[in-house]
């Protein structure tokens, strides 16, 4: 599996703390470093089920610089959405764990991070 971290981030610190705790292997993506693409961000959508504005921290300065707030979240807006989020990462909810059994979680609560944990 795959967590996207920000190291400074409180949760994502707990998320990587737990998955060391269950033993669990997995890869460390700093996705403020390593910015995912539009491409690679669509398919954790897909594996996700949500959309892009599921995901957007619109309380972040950018976002508010940009109006996210105001903008439209139809099938058509998708590309205005996740040309933002590719363009500036600090945009994207984290942590987000891409688990090898195909779904993926945005670890903000326990439950949501317990449900990626080996058994």
């Amino acid at each position: 599996m795959e967590i996207w971290i920000n190291p400074r981030c409180t949760k994502c610190r707990v998320a990587l703390t737990e998955l060391d705790a269950a033993g669990a292997e997995y890869t460390v993506r700093r996705y403020l470093e390593d910015p995912p693409s539009v491409a690679e961000l669509t398919e954790v959508l897909e594996r996700l089920s949500l959309e892009p504005w599921d995901i957007t921290r619109t309380d972040e300065a950018v976002a508010k610089e940009l109006g996210m707030r105001d903008w439209g979240r139809a099938e058509a807006d998708r590309p205005r959405w996740l040309a933002a989020l590719a363009e500036h990462p600090i945009l994207v909810q984290r942590p987000i764990i891409t688990a090898d059994d195909g779904h993926a979680v945005v670890a903000r609560t326990p439950e949501a991070l317990r449900s990626v944990l080996p058994s």
